[in-house]
């Protein structure tokens, strides 16, 4: 079955749902396509992807807001959570057998067969493609920023480290928002697997690069004061507090990748179960990111101690050795020119497929030309060259009217660590196994209770920091 074919199918049954008042499926077909490109270590790359982007160098910066025990601690928490809820939710891909039932291809279609109703799948569609949406904008500013870091390395490096060097962001933002409409004509997230590869390995390149520097630093004598508990002592309670709150709100989002776990599962074969492979890819992903969070934590805050920024390879971090550092962020701007697109696919994906049921005539939405650039053949379609321009184009908009980078992942986390992460795998495990109140229906609801609360706190943190640095900048205002 082709990919019109797919779509006139799925249009039946949207019509289907809309005469019976409930909310349309999302069914896409997936594209036949080489048995490698669809196996445990992809699926951990694109994890991977995910993952060690944006919040894997905050990382130390979280660890001086909360000190070596509950730094390490919520690192492993959030891990160990994280780890048990991915399991629960890759039980939920098919339903009503987790083995052999029926395909959910996206998060919302999963939460709509085993919870059932429509308002709850639209809230849950609601908070998975704002969060993503809100991970691409992220994306664009530490690119900008790590861009401009770029430049200022070789300045640095031309004129000396008091040499002026002031470079103006936005430029860089429209650079790469240039760089992401063209590869978002890729067609499909299953087509993916190779950017995810270099993204992932390049992100092990720059994480061990900010970690090696933070240890020579250490084992030179330079290291800064550090402390056991959490806060500063230079700072008010209040300030500590909300700084306390921001920092767990990014380990939230550096942990958080349930928003594509279903699309990353749909890509997988369907011999062995899915399932099993992704609860596979789980393990390999989160173990492996947890080792590097608690690396880069760690020696980053022994390196700068209560004064560790908030990307500890950016201009205020290290400055030396030249060549070290550039290294470091070429490869952070490629990392997060490939998990722009593991983030943003999904969006795509069910923008289109909607839109092609209700234009299902349509020959600007649903035509294909083929066409060839050498050897490489490519399938033109003018509906998504121009939806796919224009969604880059707003959020590339939105990241230069946002200056703020910690605060921006905190809010990100407390959006979507706990409803995503953590209460529809909980509620959809409850639902699924049938499980009555007890000790166990205890424990999961008070785990569940537990992250509520502490995103509802963490999204008031992010939002009272983003409202000051909203005094000290304007919107639009170039950052240097």
């Amino acid at each position: 079955m082709d990919k019109n074919e797919s779509l006139s199918e799925y249009g039946k049954l949207v019509q289907t749902s809309k005469k019976s008042g409930r909310l349309p499926k999302v069914r896409v077909k997936a594209n036949k396509m080489n048995s490698k490109s669809r196996t445990t270590w992809t699926a951990s790359a694109h994890i991977l992807t995910a993952v060690i982007g944006a919040g894997v160098l905050s990382i130390a910066w979280a660890m001086a807001q909360l000190g070596w025990i509950m730094g390490i601690f919520s690192i492993l928490v959030f891990a160990i959570v994280n780890l048990f809820t991915s399991c629960l939710l890759a039980d939920c891909y098919r339903s009503p057998d987790p083995v052999t039932g029926k395909r959910n291809h996206v998060y919302m279609d999963a939460v709509r067969n085993i919870l059932g109703g429509s308002k709850i799948p639209m809230i849950c569609a609601i908070m998975q493609y704002s969060n993503l949406l809100g991970a691409g904008i992220g994306y664009t500013i530490t690119t900008a920023i790590s861009m401009m870091t770029i430049r200022k390395i070789i300045c640095f490096h031309k004129n000396g480290i008091g040499g002026s060097c002031r470079f103006l962001s936005n430029p860089y933002m429209i650079g790469f928002g240039i760089v992401e409409i063209f590869l978002s004509q890729i067609p499909h997230f299953h087509k993916l697997s190779w950017l995810s590869i270099i993204a992932a390995l390049t992100s092990f390149g720059y994480a061990l690069i900010g970690s090696g520097l933070s240890l020579a630093l250490v084992f030179t004598g330079k290291g800064k004061s550090t402390s056991l508990m959490w806060g500063s002592k230079t700072q008010s309670p209040t300030s500590n507090l909300l700084n306390i709150l921001i920092a767990l709100g990014n380990l939230a989002v550096a942990n958080s990748y349930s928003q594509i776990l279903i699309d990353i599962q749909d890509s997988l074969k369907s011999s062995p179960p899915e399932n099993k492979v992704m609860k596979k890819a789980n393990k390999i992903g989160i173990s492996t990111m947890t080792i590097l969070f608690l690396i880069c934590g760690c020696s980053g805050y022994a390196a700068f101690g209560s004064d560790t920024p908030g990307n500890i390879l950016l201009s205020s971090g290290f400055k030396e050795p030249f060549w070290l550092i550039l290294l470091a962020n070429v490869f952070i701007v490629v990392h997060l020119v490939g998990a722009y697109q593991v983030v943003i696919q999904p969006i795509f994906t069910v923008v289109e497929t909607c839109a092609s049921e209700r234009w299902a005539r349509s020959s600007f939405v649903n035509r294909e030309y083929p066409m060839s650039i050498g050897k490489v053949k490519l399938r033109l379609n003018f509906f998504r060259v121009v939806w796919r321009s224009i969604l880059v184009v707003v959020l590339t908009v939105m990241a230069m009217a946002m200056p703020f980078f910690n605060e921006m992942l905190a809010l990100l986390g407390a959006l979507g660590f706990w409803p995503l992460a953590v209460y529809f795998p909980v509620e959809m495990y409850i639902a699924r196994k049938k499980i009555k109140k007890g000790i166990k229906w205890f424990g999961l609801k008070t785990l569940s209770f537990f992250f509520m609360l502490l995103s509802l706190a963490i999204a008031c943190a992010a939002i009272q920091g983003i409202g000051h640095a909203l005094h000290k900048y304007k919107p639009f205002m170039y950052k240097e």
